[in-house]
């Protein structure tokens, strides 16, 4: 059972959001950490104030988030917390926020017992709260999020595909030979799960995900119907450090088409 409050979370998470990043939208200066990614004082300050506002409200929590130095995020997975923690991107799509262009989130997951139990990304922007309880449902801006299951063959679907990040081999194939009707990366990837569950988009591909950047996400697509795996054949979610190779699509016919395209590599 969660003792969290959906609503009152998703309204925390929006105010802070509005507070910190969106004063800061295209007028913050990028850094750049050791493994080459991006990073502005809004993530900083996001993170912050959100870890504060979480420690207030629901004390029991620990709290796991992508800016926290290396060291601290291996120690934290070598204590194994068992009393549930937050998991949070405060930016993701730091490169778009730091850049002008309007497609980032704040990510919010509540892992307990080794699973997602809850997850919150919102969209400051457009104004756009995805949320999800497992075993419950998803929503947007509160209103129900499910897929309507029409089977619609790949080649008339929009993929989202982050390229730079597959092997080799299937970058080329799917430049020469892509098998939907188009393509784009927009470089959020609990934005790119949101959209995949709200029917934006119908099928999902992406080379490198960290658990603070799909966390919340995954588990908003898959309550809402969505059909997810990874590529190496296991679950998504992982409990670990580890990046995540994914695919996903909205309706089971349509993954194992899009599936089929990719492990078709002869």
């Amino acid at each position: 059972m969660i003792d969290v409050d959906l609503k009152e979370l998703s309204e925390l998470v929006s105010t802070i959001t509005k507070q910190e990043l969106l004063p800061r939208f295209k007028n913050c200066k990028i850094n750049i950490k050791e493994d080459g990614s991006f990073i502005t004082e809004a993530d900083i300050a996001m993170q912050n104030h959100l870890q504060t506002e979480l420690k207030k409200q629901w004390p029991i929590y620990d709290f796991f988030a992508e800016e926290m130095p290396i060291n601290k995020m291996q120690d934290f997975f070598k204590k194994k917390s068992k009393k549930g923690f937050w998991c949070l991107d405060p930016i993701d799509g730091t490169s778009n926020f730091s850049s002008g262009l309007p497609y980032f989130s704040v990510s919010l997951a509540l892992i307990k017992n080794s699973k997602i139990e809850l997850g919150i990304v919102y969209d400051p922007i457009r104004d756009e709260c995805f949320s999800a309880i497992n075993g419950k449902g998803s929503w947007l801006n509160g209103q129900p999020l499910k897929v309507s299951k029409n089977k619609l063959p790949l080649k008339k679907a929009i993929a989202l595909v982050d390229i730079k990040r597959l092997n080799p081999e299937l970058r080329i194939r799917l430049v020469l030979d892509p098998p939907y009707h188009s393509q784009r990366s927009l470089g959020s990837v609990a934005l790119d799960w949101c959209w995949l569950a709200s029917e934006r988009v119908h099928v999902y591909l992406h080379g490198k995900m960290m658990l603070w950047d799909y966390a919340a996400g995954l588990l908003i697509a898959q309550e809402a119907g969505c059909i997810s795996n990874a590529l190496d054949g296991l679950p998504v979610y992982q409990l670990n450090l580890q990046p995540r190779q994914a695919m996903g699509a909205v309706e089971d016919t349509l993954y194992e088409e899009w599936k089929n395209y990719i492990n078709d590599l002869s």
